[in-house]
C-alpha cells in the first residue's frame, strides 16, 4: 500500500492506494502550528479508525504547499509507517516536460496534478484546480507542462467581499436561481459562483485560443463541486487527481 499525502494551504488531503485502487482517503484542516508528535497522533487515530495497520503501508509520498509543516508531517508519518515518505520537489521524476520560464518553480501540487491528468485522461488537458487559489493549467499531448494562471480562490473572495463590506451577509456557497440577482444572497452568490464559472469559461476560451483544442478538461480542488455544473464548458471532475498523480509519481521514484 502506498500512502498519498497533498498539504494545501486549507486541508491536507490523504489517500492510501493498494494498487491503482484508492482505498481510503480523508482530510484533515492545515494547523500551521502542529509539532511530528500532534500529527502522529492524528494520523495513528485516523488508521486505527479504517483498521489500517500502518507497517503495512510499504512508503508513501507527499506534495505541500506550506513549506513549514511539510517535515514534521514527514518525520510524523515515517514514525507511523516505518518506512520512507518522499516529498515531491526538484529532483523527484513525474515524466513531465516542464515547460515554464523556470521549472523549479512549479508547484508540486500543480506537478502532481499534472501527472495524474496525464495518467488517467486523453491529452492535451486543461485542469481547473478551485482550492485555497483558483488554477487552470494546460498540459499538451507530449506530457509538457505548458503554464497556468492563478487567481483568488472562491473562499478567500467571498471573505473578503464579507470582510470589508459592514452591510453584506455570510451566504453559502450555493448557485442562485438567476444572474440577476434580486437580494443580497442571491446577488452575492451569483457574483461568487457564477462570476467564478464565467471566469473559468473565459480563461478556457482564452487557453484553447493559445494551445488548441483540449481532448480533456478536468475539475478538482475542494470546491470545485460548486462550481464545475455551473460552469458552460464540460468539466470532468475528479476530486482524487492529485493523490492519484502523486501515486503516480511515487511508483516512478520507489
Amino acid at each position: 500500500m502506498v500512502l498519498t499525502i497533498d498539504i494545501g494551504n486549507t486541508n491536507i488531503n490523504i489517500g492510501l492506494f493498494d494498487e491503482d485502487k484508492l482505498t481510503m482517503s480523508a482530510r484533515f484542516a492545515t494547523e500551521r502550528r502542529k509539532t511530528d508528535d500532534q500529527f502522529a497522533i492524528d494520523f495513528s487515530n485516523l488508521f486505527s479508525m479504517h483498521s489500517i495497520i500502518p507497517t503495512e503501508i510499504s512508503g508513501g509520498i507527499i506534495s505541500s504547499v506550506v513549506p513549514e509543516i511539510t517535515a514534521p508531517v514527514q518525520r510524523a508519518m515515517e514514525r507511523l509507517i516505518k518506512n520512507k515518505i518522499l516529498v515531491l520537489q526538484p529532483g523527484i521524476k513525474t515524466g513531465l516536460n516542464i515547460l515554464i520560464d523556470n521549472p523549479a518553480q512549479l508547484g508540486s501540487d500543480l506537478a502532481a496534478g499534472a501527472v495524474g491528468a496525464a495518467a488517467q485522461y486523453p491529452l492535451p488537458a486543461f485542469v481547473v484546480d478551485l482550492g485555497t487559489a483558483t488554477k487552470i493549467y494546460a498540459i499538451d499531448k507530449q506530457k509538457g507542462f505548458r503554464g497556468c494562471m492563478i487567481a483568488p480562490g472562491v473562499a478567500i473572495s467571498l471573505e473578503a467581499l464579507t470582510d470589508r463590506s459592514s452591510l453584506l451577509p455570510t451566504i453559502n456557497l450555493e448557485p442562485p436561481k438567476k444572474a440577476c440577482g434580486t437580494n443580497s444572497v442571491e446577488s452575492m452568490q451569483s457574483g461568487v459562483i457564477l462570476g467564478t464559472a464565467a471566469m473559468i469559461d473565459g480563461l478556457l476560451d482564452r487557453f484553447t485560443d493559445e494551445l488548441g483544442t483540449p481532448a480533456s478538461v478536468i475539475a478538482t480542488g475542494g470546491l470545485s463541486s460548486f462550481i464545475a455544473p455551473v460552469c458552460k464548458h464540460n468539466l470532468q471532475l475528479d476530486a482524487h487527481l492529485i493523490l492519484s498523480g502523486l501515486r503516480t509519481i511515487y511508483e516512478k521514484n520507489k
